[in-house]
């Protein structure tokens, strides 16, 4: 066997050639160690093993990446603060795919981009010159063109949220918005409502038009009286439009003894309409949010929760699937993974209480 070299005495890092020398090994030995041990006999790879946790050696992660075109990055395009949105969900989502990077020893890249072409030229243009492995598209739209313009390019990605069309060609994760709509009706037929508004996002949007759906199905299931359907605002996603909605629908005749909202942020303005109208949410007036955000919490309200923790967790288990160095085949962004997770109901005293009796 070859005489061990002392480590280096130099206040430098230690390189693969240190590294080689200590082990008396070449130095292409080493990088086999490191890369792909199975072609180094165990003896050899023990004594490489040492010798790199004796040096500290770290490897070049950037040269590896050059090298095999693996940059355990992934790509995601952060969003612009929302003017006057109580609820940080793209916030939440952005910590929740961080910590499960993290677990699978891949990071973000955040990139800013205007618009959805910026967007497809910033990744194409990563993909081919930064070796990023992959990218998450977020709040994918019904008739988004971000999916089928990544997919001509070859880019791998996984869309959370999907198209009306096209979804069965590429890798998706959502949340159920029809069914949390859904369970919040039911929640409140149980508590004895039978009149039930619902306040939400514009329907043309994917998630407005999910969740406005889910509600008017709930009512029909639920045979509640027809004119239901016709205690239904929907707008932006301000509290200010919340509030503007909510006056609308207790100025009724015979206005609702409870609003489902599509978001804890209009549910907010539901609830200062309440007040200012005279009405005390929980005892005369049942409203349910969405997203279970911090602010839901705080106000003690209803809704439903969003979970932060699988949805992260399950785009990158899908990300690793599309990239080679989860597997070592090339990455193909047609493969079709849909996930549809299921989002619960966190009942608080905004509806807790039975509906109140009519006369």
């Amino acid at each position: 066997m070859a005489e061990q070299a002392p480590p280096p005495t130099n206040a430098t890092a230690p390189t693969l050639v240190d590294v080689a020398r200590a082990a008396g090994v070449s130095r292409q030995t080493v990088s086999n160690v490191i890369n792909a041990p199975e072609r180094v006999r165990p003896e050899t790879r023990e004594r490489v093993a040492l010798s790199i946790a004796r040096l500290g050696y770290q490897p070049n992660r950037l040269a590896q990446a050059l090298r095999t075109n693996t940059s355990r990055m992934i790509g995601y395009r952060i969003e612009p603060p929302t003017p006057h949105a109580l609820d940080p969900f793209h916030d939440r989502l952005l910590h929740s795919l961080s910590e499960a990077g993290r677990a699978a020893d891949r990071h973000l890249l955040l990139f800013p981009a205007d618009d959805d072409a910026a967007e497809i030229e910033v990744c194409q243009r990563l993909h081919r010159g930064a070796g990023v492995e992959a990218f998450v598209l977020y709040g994918v739209e019904a008739q988004d063109p971000r999916p089928r313009a990544l997919i001509d390019s070859g880019v791998p990605f996984v869309a959370f949220g999907r198209t009306a069309q096209g979804s069965e060609e590429y890798a998706w994760v959502d949340v159920d918005n029809f069914f949390g709509i859904a369970a919040a009706v039911d929640h409140l037929v149980r508590r004895g409502h039978r009149r039930i508004g619902y306040v939400g996002l514009k329907p043309e949007e994917n998630v407005g038009g999910q969740r406005a759906r889910g509600w008017h199905a709930a009512i029909d299931r639920q045979q509640l009286p027809s004119d239901c359907h016709a205690l239904v605002l929907c707008g932006q996603d301000t509290v200010p439009a919340g509030m503007q909605m909510a006056f609308a629908l207790l100025e009724r005749s015979d206005p609702p003894t409870a609003i489902v909202t599509a978001s804890d942020t209009l549910a907010v303005g539901v609830m200062r309409a309440a007040q200012q109208w005279g009405v005390e949410v929980g005892r005369d007036l049942a409203v349910v949010g969405f997203d279970d955000s911090p602010t839901a919490a705080a106000l003690d309200l209803s809704s439903i929760r969003q979970p932060m923790a699988e949805i992260g967790q399950q785009i990158m288990a899908t990300l690793l699937n599309l990239t080679p160095a989860a597997g070592g085949r090339p990455a193909t962004p047609q493969d079709s993974t849909d996930t549809l997770l299921m989002p619960t109901l966190v009942i608080r005293s905004s509806s807790a209480s039975p509906a109140p009796r009519t006369t």
